[in-house]
């Protein structure tokens, strides 16, 4: 007679099993050739920032403001060229999306647990649930003071709010994911011997990744914003990063320079959310018969 599988790996082969019936669920369409799938992607991206120059210019053509404090598209995006020219601005963003990745793996690291604790424990929901909601909701500028007080102008102080900027929406994330988890999954995950640790990885936490990713995403969010006001805030001279050239450049009054940087800082969002985190849902949809397959 055959010896019985293993709890783990029947447990892996339902999934494959369940993924592989999610699969024929979808509908199939053929995959487009790479330049059609590379057009159809970008074409609403490049319609969206023609219709955003053209308004942008229609507002400097009304007189709204005088150059010097709105100037035009064609200022600016030249100001833009000149200074992916050079070598200090490639620094400055190098040294933030340091800092953002850094403050940001912390981040993960603190939220994760958090979301877990409070999610496994009535005791702990009721005590910081409402609190963790709090502290998404202060805004980030508000502990600069606090952390400048504490750990002086430094990374240090840097780091402390992005991190506290982001762990409250991650590990909201989390508990909002693991609340949804139908019961019925985790009765499953208990019939086929899934407790305690094992049943927190091959069951909750795969259950829970829509809305932790959600969360994660949010996350990002807060903690780009949450470094964008401490590089205003908190200047060291030896380490150039975004925020402090767009200080710079405020107290300068160079507006084409001003502008440039905050397409810089918001192209850099754009292309994070796109190329992460809306890459990884769109494998999570995938993976559940969500979206498309060849899509």
């Amino acid at each position: 007679m055959a010896a019985e599988r293993p709890p783990v790996a029947l447990r892996e082969s339902l999934e494959q099993e369940i993924e592989g019936l999610d699969a024929l669920d979808a509908p199939f369409v053929e995959r487009e050739r790479t330049l059609g799938r590379v057009w159809s992607a970008a074409w609403p991206k490049l319609a969206a920032v023609g219709i955003v120059l053209a308004l942008w210019q229609g507002v400097v053509w009304t007189g709204w403001r005088p150059p010097y404090v709105l100037p035009g598209p064609a200022r600016v995006l030249a100001e833009l060229g000149d200074l992916l020219a050079t070598a200090k601005f490639w620094s400055a963003v190098a040294t933030t999306l340091r800092r953002g990745a850094t403050g940001f793996a912390l981040a993960i690291v603190l939220g994760t647990a958090l979301g877990v604790a409070v999610s496994r424990s009535r005791v702990l929901r009721r005590a910081l649930g409402s609190f963790i909601t709090g502290l998404q909701s202060m805004p980030s500028i508000a502990w600069f003071p606090f952390a400048i007080l504490v750990y002086k102008l430094s990374e240090s102080a840097i780091l402390f709010v992005v991190v506290l900027g982001a762990s409250p929406s991650i590990a909201n994330g989390l508990v909002s994911g693991i609340d949804h988890i139908p019961p019925l999954l985790l009765r499953a995950g208990r019939v086929l011997g899934a407790r305690g640790l094992a049943s927190l990885r091959h069951v909750v936490l795969p259950a829970a990744l829509p809305g932790y990713v959600a969360g994660l995403k949010q996350g990002w969010a807060f903690s780009w914003r949450s470094l964008m006001a401490g590089e205003l805030l908190v200047i060291i001279e030896t380490r150039p990063a975004l925020g402090s050239q767009l200080q710079f450049a405020r107290e300068l009054s160079d507006a084409p320079a001003l502008i440039a940087l905050m397409i810089v800082v918001l192209a850099i969002g754009i292309l994070v959310d796109g190329l992460v985190f809306a890459a990884l849902e769109r494998r999570i949809r995938r993976r559940r018969g969500l979206v498309e397959v060849g899509a």
